[in-house]
């Protein structure tokens, strides 16, 4: 028959615990040891199919045109391998459907492959339309397969959206500072030459060094000899630098001509000269600005080396 002794030392540890207190020596029992495929490796929520129709894609996408060829090499790959990578999708309460964020380019190889759903991730979160223009800018980039008009655009899209510079851009997206500027420099070309920098033609560089003359029929000129192939890039930069200098020379002669001169009673000459033709009421207001300057450096004891 149990004792009262015997009954408490069966039920200390029990006592113990539900009092808040447990014996330093008693040992938690571990689980098997996991394998080493499951080290490390976590469930990711958000993941999930798609009806294919379901899915539209970005219309203020800055990728506007697909290579049908590649496109097609794509569709038999994931029709005979199926869907390796999913594309990013967010909710659209506009449009009533998911808008692709990443990935335009397999969705639409998976519509021609036939597929009836896709693999997406969703993005949860509210993101701007800058947000989605910087991602979709930096998945093209990687991919090197924006035309180089389509990525100055969305260098300058970026730009009005978010009142950057273009450093600040290139600052963002990571990529050198030159390699924006040179692709707005295209933006600045007829829109004829653009399309034929876009369609391969002219290289985006030859592009660049046309954007520097200010003459379109100049422009048109040098661009039908380098679509041609009698033009090198480095010709036409040769080229280009010959017209600007004739440029500055006429403008030089023309500024020398259009100098005026006007002379005081004490010897000073006051001269003024400008890059193009002017009115004397815009002189007038020239050398009031002048004289402003001088009267601010005589107040701040400005001295005339």
């Amino acid at each position: 028959m149990a004792t009262t002794r015997g009954i408490l030392a069966s039920i200390e540890t029990h006592l113990m615990e539900s009092m808040g207190s447990r014996p330093d020596t008693r040992t938690v029992a571990l689980g098997p040891t996991p394998h080493a495929k499951d080290i490390g490796r976590r469930p990711l929520p958000g993941f999930g199919t798609l009806q294919i129709d379901q899915v539209v894609p970005d219309p203020e996408q800055p990728r506007v045109e697909f290579n049908t060829d590649a496109l097609h090499r794509l569709a038999d790959s994931i029709r005979d391998h199926g869907q390796l990578a999913p594309i990013r999708v967010r909710w659209s309460d506009e449009l009533d459907k998911w808008v692709i964020i990443a990935g335009e380019r397999r969705w639409r190889a998976a519509k021609l492959a036939g597929l009836p759903t896709i693999e997406c991730y969703f993005h949860a979160v509210e993101i701007s339309p800058s947000e989605v223009l910087e991602q979709q800018l930096i998945e093209n980039l990687l991919r090197e397969d924006l035309k180089p008009v389509e990525e100055a655009r969305a260098y300058a899209a970026l730009m009005e959206l978010n009142g950057w510079t273009g450093k600040q851009v290139a600052e963002r997206l990571r990529v050198p500072a030159s390699q924006v500027s040179r692709a707005l420099a295209l933006l600045r070309l007829p829109d004829d030459i653009r399309q034929r920098v876009d369609a391969g033609e002219i290289a985006a560089r030859v592009g660049y060094e046309l954007s520097k003359l200010e003459n379109a029929s100049q422009q048109r000129q040098l661009a039908d000899r380098a679509a041609s192939g009698n033009l090198t890039h480095e010709e036409t930069a040769r080229l280009v630098r010959q017209h600007r200098c004739k440029r500055r020379s006429k403008h030089r002669e023309s500024l020398r001509h259009t100098k005026l001169c006007f002379p005081t009673e004490q010897g000073w000459q006051v001269v003024v000269s400008a890059p193009r033709k002017g009115s004397y009421e815009e002189i007038e207001q020239a050398l009031e600005e002048a004289l402003a300057e001088v009267r601010h450096r005589i107040r701040n004891n400005v001295q005339i080396f």
